[in-house]
């Protein structure tokens, strides 16, 4: 299983998180991984994007420290650092998430 770079969680900053959560395709790719509790492949994701649209988006996700990216096989095996996130930065990650239910 091949593993695509990832920040430490100690380089991961709030801005970062923040830039990430911006954009409506990404703040829609962290719910999804959220509600699935799941690995997810990129294909999984139908948010009527181009693949090449839907690379960058996960490429941000990956920078900003949200998403880890497993590569297994053909599949790119997608993740939310939940628990790394919310160890430095109690609570952030499950407020963004408990509002996206709640609108």
């Amino acid at each position: 299983m091949r593993q695509i770079k990832h920040p430490a969680i100690e380089q991961v900053e709030l801005t970062d998180i923040m830039y990430a959560l911006s954009d409506p395709t990404r703040l829609e790719i962290v719910a999804r991984l959220a509600k699935a509790g799941r690995k997810m492949t990129c294909g999984e994701f139908d948010l009527n994007r181009p693949k090449s649209s839907m690379s960058h988006h996960f490429k941000i996700l990956r920078s900003a420290g949200l998403v880890e990216t497993l590569i297994e096989g053909t599949e790119h095996m997608n993740t939310l650092r939940v628990a790394e996130i919310e160890q430095k930065f109690p609570g952030v990650l499950q407020s963004i998430l408990k509002s996206l239910t709640q609108a």
